[in-house]
Parts: structure tokens; C-alpha cells; sequence
């Protein structure tokens, strides 16, 4: 069995930044990188990235670099794409849409298996080729499609509802797209986007750049 690692979150969301840029180079046919190539792409401190690979591994060698398909592929199986986990999009209205149309979220070792909706003009349609289901049969249905996350793009109000269902559907994570915290038990892993925390970042930032 393979060791647990406890990973910062902010390392793993390094990591996935690492992982996209090994891609970009593969894709290049570039064989070898080193921390300060990616330092220089990324536009972060080479010290932190040797810092973020050795809590998961060891990688490289001194005065050669990393080898980027090694690298790229032990990211990968670190972050576990290798495993196509199986969402289910619950709220398929412009967000919910928007992430079943986003084709490449299967680079990232996710296969959008089902979407669900309590709106009657939409059950029954098609989004790229996944077919949007009434979210009162959830249950039987996340067993059948063997949904292993569930997303979470409904109005804020129905948010704790619809993570009571998925929970006791037996889903392993959420993900969670409402402004809403989540009520889970702990062994279910809540992952928050919170667009409007992200937004008035933003927006902060550009204020702070215009004065």
C-alpha cells in the first residue's frame, strides 16, 4: 500500500501547475528541464519548486536537470489523474454548462460521466454528448455510473440539500462551486471554488494597480 503523504494544498496546486507545464514541453519535444527553466516560465522561485518536489519525491539529477516525461508522468500519478475519476455535474445551467463543455478536463484525469438538473426542459437533453438526468434519481443513478465526485453549480440555497444527497449516494469528494461551506462528514473531501472570493481578489488587485 502506498504511503499517505500529508501535501499542502498550495504545493498540489503547484504541482498541477508543474504537471501542465511538463505537458506543454513534452508536447515541444523538450527532453530535459531543470527548476530554473520552470522557475522562469512559471515565474516562481526555483528554490520553491526543488522545495515542492522533494515533499513528494525524488526527482532529477544534480547538474542534469529533470527528465520531462519522468517527471510529468510521477506528477501525475502523485496528483492520481492516472485514475479517470467519474464526475457528475449537478446544476446544468450557465456554470454547470460551461464545465460539461470544457473537453480537456479529461488531461486532468476526469471523466464527466453524468449531469443532473431539476429542471424539466432539461432533463433529457444532451451537453457534448453527456446526458443531463432528474437529480431525484441521483442515487440510483451515481451507482450505476459509478460517480466518484460529485460537482456541486447550483443556487447558494440548495448547495447543503444537494451535498446531503451526494454524501448519502456514497460519493468520495465534492466539488463545490456555491459560496456556500459545505457541511461533510470528514471523510469526504470538500473542494471549494468560490468565484466571487476569486473575483474580488481581482478586483482588489486591479483597484490596487489603478490608484
Amino acid at each position: 500500500m502506498q504511503e499517505k503523504k500529508h501535501v499542502p494544498k498550495a504545493t498540489l496546486e503547484r504541482l498541477s501547475l508543474y504537471y501542465k507545464t511538463l505537458q506543454n514541453l513534452d508536447n515541444e519535444e523538450v527532453v530535459t528541464t531543470s527548476a530554473i527553466e520552470l522557475a522562469e516560465i512559471l515565474d516562481i522561485k526555483p528554490e520553491k519548486i526543488r522545495k515542492d518536489l522533494s515533499m513528494v519525491g525524488k526527482f532529477g539529477m544534480k547538474g542534469l536537470g529533470y527528465d520531462v516525461i519522468h517527471l510529468k508522468t510521477n506528477i501525475a500519478n502523485i496528483l492520481g489523474l492516472q485514475n479517470y475519476w467519474r464526475l457528475a455535474i449537478i446544476g446544468v445551467g450557465n456554470l454547470g454548462a460551461a464545465l460539461a463543455n470544457y473537453e480537456k478536463i479529461s488531461d486532468w484525469g476526469f471523466v464527466i460521466a453524468a449531469l443532473f438538473d431539476i429542471d424539466e426542459n432539461k432533463i433529457g437533453e444532451e451537453i457534448n454528448g453527456v446526458r443531463v438526468y432528474d437529480f431525484k434519481k441521483f442515487a440510483s443513478i451515481s451507482r450505476r455510473k459509478l460517480i466518484d465526485i460529485g460537482v456541486i453549480a447550483v443556487p447558494d440555497d440548495a448547495a447543503q440539500k444537494v451535498a446531503d444527497t451526494l454524501i448519502a449516494a456514497g460519493v468520495k469528494g465534492i466539488w463545490n462551486f456555491t459560496a456556500v461551506q459545505i457541511d461533510a462528514p470528514k471523510n469526504i473531501k470538500v473542494v471549494d471554488e468560490n468565484l466571487m472570493t476569486g473575483l474580488s481578489a481581482l478586483s482588489f488587485y486591479l483597484n490596487q494597480n489603478s490608484n
